[in-house]
C-alpha cells in the first residue's frame, strides 16, 4: 500500500490565500493524504467560513485552538495527532505544484531518505511568480549554521523521524531550530532538484520583520543551540550577511 502523507497547516487570519493552498493540497496527484488545519485564532469566523467549504471532505480534519499559540505551536499539535507515514508543511498562504507529493516522495524512498526539502518558486499577494531559489543539493551541520536554505513548506519528512522534535514557542525561525537539532542526528538534508513548492512574500508577514527575525535568531543560537553569548551575536551578522546574499542570488523574474 502506498503511505499515507498528513499535510500540517497552521491557520491564522490568511483568508484571502488559504483556499489556494487547501486547494492546491486536494488537486495533488498523489490520493492518500490528510489535511490537518490547525486553527490558531479566537475569532471562529474564518473557522466557520473553512468549515461551510470542506464540511463534507473527509480528508481534513481541523483541531481549534482556544487561544492563539503560534504557528510553532500549533504544528505540533497537528504531529501529535496525524497519521501519517510521512508529514508534510504547507503554510496557509503558500501552494504545491500538483505533483509535489509524488515526485518528492518517490524521490525520498528511491534514496532512502527520512526528510528533504525542495527548490521554489517566489510568488506575490496576486500568486504571480516573482522569483525562484535552488537551495544547496546537500546541507550539513556546518552550512546549516550560517543560512537556512530550507523552505518550510517545501519539506517532507517521515513521521518517525519528526515525533522527535518540537517546534519552539518563538515567532519567526521556529522550523530553524528544529532542522539544526535534526540535523545533529542525521548529519545531511538531501534537497530534491524540482520547483515543487510556491512560497508567497507578503510585506506584512512576520519573516518580514527584521527586528523579530533578529530577535528570534539570538535565541536560536544562544537558548536552543547553547552557544555563548558572543558567538551568539556573531551567528547572527554571519546569518544577516548571507540572507542578504541570498537575494543577490535568487532569480527575478
Amino acid at each position: 500500500m502506498i503511505p499515507k502523507i498528513s499535510v500540517i497547516m497552521p491557520y491564522y487570519k490568511k483568508r484571502q490565500f488559504v483556499l489556494k493552498a487547501i486547494n492546491s493540497v486536494l488537486k495533488q496527484s498523489y490520493k492518500n493524504f490528510e489535511i490537518i488545519i490547525i486553527h490558531d485564532d479566537i475569532n471562529l469566523d474564518d473557522l466557520i467560513f473553512l468549515k461551510k467549504k470542506f464540511n463534507k471532505n473527509k480528508k481534513i480534519k481541523f483541531i481549534v485552538n482556544n487561544k492563539n499559540v503560534g504557528a510553532g505551536i500549533s504544528r505540533n499539535k497537528g504531529i501529535k495527532v496525524c497519521t501519517g507515514e510521512y508529514i508534510a508543511f504547507l503554510d496557509s498562504d503558500d501552494l504545491w505544484h500538483r505533483d509535489k507529493l509524488k515526485l518528492q516522495l518517490n524521490f525520498m524512498i528511491s534514496r532512502k531518505l527520512l526528510i528533504s526539502h525542495t527548490n521554489f518558486f517566489i510568488i506575490d499577494k496576486k500568486s504571480e511568480i516573482i522569483g525562484k531559489f535552488s537551495p544547496k543539493k546537500i546541507i550539513t551541520y556546518k552550512y546549516l549554521l550560517k543560512s537556512c536554505d530550507i523552505g518550510l513548506s517545501t519539506v517532507i519528512i517521515k513521521k518517525k523521524l519528526m515525533i522527535n522534535y518540537k517546534f519552539p514557542n518563538i515567532k519567526t525561525k521556529e522550523d530553524y531550530v528544529v532542522w539544526l537539532k535534526m540535523i545533529k542526528k542525521i548529519n545531511k538534508i538531501t534537497c530534491f532538484n524540482k520547483y515543487l513548492t510556491f512560497w508567497r512574500n507578503t510585506p506584512n508577514s512576520l519573516s518580514s520583520s527584521l527586528i523579530q527575525k533578529l530577535k528570534d535568531g539570538f535565541s536560536l543560537y544562544y537558548k536552543y543551540e547553547k552557544q555563548n553569548f558572543f558567538k551568539s551575536i556573531f551567528l547572527i551578522f554571519q546569518l544577516s550577511f548571507y540572507a542578504l546574499k541570498k537575494k543577490t542570488t535568487i532569480k527575478l523574474k
